[in-house]
């Protein structure tokens, strides 16, 4: 754990300081250097850090956990999203908040999240290239795959949202 740490990208006290089920950065350490490698590549693609922050609480609403849901809205607010844009992410397709290439991100966001139910067709993958080159696509699907991922580690393990700790 320490060489994650080190790195910067997880604090001690947040992680240490969780009153989840299981410490899964002490008990698995292999496995979260991976999770955060690829926590660091996320960070550091050149997709919007505003639409970012949107996806991952979009996805962490989609998903129920509110440990993410909680981290991420704070995370979109220091990046100065206005609460109404937050508040609309739920009835994007018809809010006048967003651009097209932002609500082409949010319905990948809600096919990815929802895989089984919706898939990603066809015409969803053709209609997000129209904005977003190979590269950025695969980085979009990369940012929502890890909050996916971040959400049924935290969801899964108990983590409280940061306020009831």
């Amino acid at each position: 754990m320490a060489d994650i740490v080190d790195k910067g990208i997880v604090k001690v006290a947040r992680f240490s300081k969780l009153n989840n089920r299981i410490n899964y950065f002490k008990v698995a350490p292999e496995a979260m250097k991976h999770v955060m490698s690829l926590e660091r590549y996320v960070q550091k693609i050149k997709i919007d850090r505003k639409l970012k922050a949107m996806i991952k609480v979009y996805a962490s609403g989609i998903n129920g956990c509110p440990f993410c849901l909680e981290m991420h809205t704070k995370e979109a607010q220091k990046l100065k999203i206005p609460n109404e844009t937050l508040e609309a992410l739920n009835d994007w397709k018809d809010s006048k908040l967003f651009e097209v290439k932002e609500k082409l991100a949010l319905e990948l966001t809600e096919h990815i999240t929802n895989i089984a139910e919706y898939g990603v067709s066809e015409d969803l993958y053709q209609r997000v290239r129209e904005f977003y080159n190979e590269k950025e696509y695969f980085d979009l699907v990369a940012v929502i795959n890890q909050i996916n991922y971040w959400n049924r580690l935290a969801i899964s393990m108990g983590n409280p949202p940061k306020s009831d700790i």
